[in-house]
């Protein structure tokens, strides 16, 4: 059963505080895990906490800046002291500033590739010590359909995803002899905070809806269902890869 697949694992998800960090939060508690979790905003963080004692699992809440090498440091630190170690680790936070690269400051430029790329290495230098000689140990790096395709507009966006994707590939095979597996889940265009401007775009919605075929907007529930499965002993044999969840816009 879903409830039992995880019992054990302690998971640290970041941009935990909304959307898929939040979704895939609720989903490995109900599989058992007890979750570190971590975000900026404090107020929302501790509603994706409360949501998951109420399921019964053990939440901790961090509020750190994951661009933030001394904050991470003591992220790293704090974990081991409440729950022992790590092993699972969901690198989800990321922002996505849209507009053409002509209009980009360097700052802009910077502050998508810290939050997006720099911050999943970062995490990963100070986990993965935690996670070695378990036999066990998951990775998952929420990439993008942008590492994949692009539109016009997703300069940063595309070229931190792609990076992280190479970043992804790279880690699995590194981190293959201690039995830890790294994954990418790519997702299309979710219901999501993120996506919240083009949704309400009735004309921008259609557009995008028009690229699926399956005609709908993504579901949270459905990337968190994905982290359990590739959280669990049954997805061993799966790293180094990427997994899109995008409606079928690749496929086209």
């Amino acid at each position: 059963m879903n409830h039992q697949k995880l019992q054990g694992k302690t998971a640290l998800i970041t941009g935990a505080s909304k959307g898929l960090g939040k979704a895939m939060a609720l989903a490995l508690a109900e599989a058992g895990a007890r979750l570190a979790l971590v975000a900026r905003n404090l107020e929302q963080l501790n509603a994706t906490a409360a949501a998951v004692r109420e399921l019964g699992a053990e939440a901790a809440v961090y509020q750190v800046d994951v661009t933030d090498e001394t904050q991470i440091a003591r992220l790293a630190e704090a974990v081991a002291g409440r729950f022992g170690g790590l092993q699972i680790l969901i690198n989800n936070a990321g922002i996505n500033i849209r507009k053409s690269v002509t209009d980009f400051t360097l700052d802009e430029w910077r502050q998508v590739m810290d939050t997006n790329l720099t911050s999943v290495f970062l995490m990963c230098r100070a986990f993965v010590p935690q996670m070695k000689g378990q036999s066990y140990g998951r990775i998952i790096n929420l990439t993008s359909i942008m590492s994949h395709v692009s539109i016009a507009g997703r300069t940063a966006y595309s070229a931190s995803k792609t990076g992280l994707l190479g970043f992804t590939r790279a880690l699995a095979l590194e981190l293959a002899p201690e039995k830890i597996t790294v994954n990418g889940i790519s997702p299309g265009p979710f219901a999501t905070e993120m996506n919240a401007a083009l949704m309400q775009n009735a004309e921008l919605s259609q557009q995008f809806l028009a690229r699926l075929p399956l005609g709908r907007w993504g579901k949270v529930e459905e990337v968190g269902q994905l982290a359990v499965y590739l959280c669990a002993e049954d997805a061993g044999f799966i790293t180094g890869t990427d997994i899109l969840i995008d409606g079928g816009w690749t496929a086209q």
